[in-house]
């Protein structure tokens, strides 16, 4: 099904777009890959417009509907990052801070068992990811006990203990570019510390979701202010329905906000037109290229990674129950979508280029 999802006084688009990409989303479901999203937010060509294809539910056959909230995962880290640096514009943090202030000291204490010089790791490291932190979700034992027990609840504490347990350092702080999650759930630690809210309630204020009109943005489970929606699209990992999974096994900042495909790009929108930060120039040091010794496996800047798009220049987060949301700046576009399994290969969600060839096409 399509939804025309435009804005008091924006124009509803009009032309032969609709069902070809309406066909392109449909060419993506697959038997492993039951229903897929699309939203295309183009304001320059008052383009606006959500897609669905498949079900919502593999076992009870629901059609999958355009605006289904889903888990987000790792592209909750493009809102975390943001919230720090609206906190450094606010002086409440500088980003060379050691993370030592503001993390709990059992957790510093955690990290020096687990041989990190923590007084030198910086949120700056934590937010470009070369803090040298060891990812808890690499670990040997941690999917392996999520799959066993998916209903276990963690604890940000419990995952930093896997992180140290179940893996060395990485490298020095500033050394190398390795992708942590373990790095972004003591960014949420932070950001609730200084804020004294949850993580939930300060990412909501920090970054305007009301102004900006995210209503379907939000922390599952957090002071029944979230929740758990009943129209939540079923994901899988390897055919396994993960809609039972207990959300804290990604909930603390790594990942945990649920969203949908239009929410997702209007933030990115907001994002670059410069509406959720004070100083344009933040948005400069968001995006701002790491260089290292070692190449690093991809162009991570501040909770946002570089990337190209049938040629183009983009800016875009995935996360790992298969959501993808990127942006063009050359055609202020941006497009988010959702498989309800991962894609197969590796590298940007296989829709997004065939989205960007038609509606070049269509100029």
């Amino acid at each position: 099904m399509t939804l025309n999802a435009c804005a008091p006084g924006r124009s509803l688009p009009h032309g032969k777009q609709e069902p070809r990409l309406q066909a392109l989303v449909e060419g993506e479901l697959s038997e492993s890959v039951p229903g897929v999203l699309l939203h295309v937010d183009y304001p320059d060509k008052r383009f606006f417009w959500s897609g669905a294809a498949g079900v919502s539910d593999r076992e009870s056959k629901q059609k999958l509907q355009a605006d289904q909230p889903f888990r987000i995962a790792s592209v909750t880290k493009t809102f975390v990052a943001s919230a720090i640096l609206r906190l450094w514009e606010d002086q409440k943090l500088a980003l060379d801070d050691p993370i030592i202030r503001f993390i709990a000291p059992a957790h510093v204490a955690l990290l020096r068992q687990g041989g990190y010089a923590v007084e030198q790791i910086t949120i700056r490291h934590l937010l470009t990811h070369s803090s040298g932190l060891f990812d808890h979700t690499n670990t040997k034992t941690y999917l392996p006990n999520v799959l066993k027990n998916p209903t276990h609840r963690w604890t940000r504490t419990e995952q930093i203990t896997e992180a140290v347990t179940g893996g060395k350092p990485v490298g020095q702080p500033g050394e190398r570019f390795s992708y942590s999650d373990t790095g972004y759930i003591l960014l949420g630690e932070i950001i609730e510390t200084i804020t004294q809210k949850s993580l939930n309630d300060a990412l909501r204020d920090l970054l305007s979701f009301k102004r900006l009109g995210l209503i379907h943005t939000a922390f599952e489970n957090t002071s029944g202010r979230a929740g758990q929606p009943q129209n939540r699209l079923h994901q899988y990992i390897d055919g396994t329905d993960t809609y039972r999974f207990d959300p804290s096994i990604d909930l603390y900042g790594g990942g945990g906000l649920l969203s949908t495909t239009a929410d997702l790009t209007r933030f990115y929108q907001a994002l670059f037109s410069h509406r959720v930060f004070r100083q344009r120039a933040t948005l400069d040091t968001m995006l701002m290229k790491r260089d290292y010794a070692t190449e690093a496996k991809m162009d991570y800047r501040m909770g946002i990674y570089a990337t190209k798009i049938n040629g183009l220049d983009a800016f875009t987060h995935a996360g790992y129950w298969g959501t993808q949301v990127v942006y063009i700046p050359t055609l202020k576009l941006a497009m988010a979508t959702n498989y309800s399994q991962f894609w197969a290969q590796r590298g940007n969600a296989p829709i997004l280029a065939n989205a960007l060839t038609e509606l070049q096409n269509g100029q």
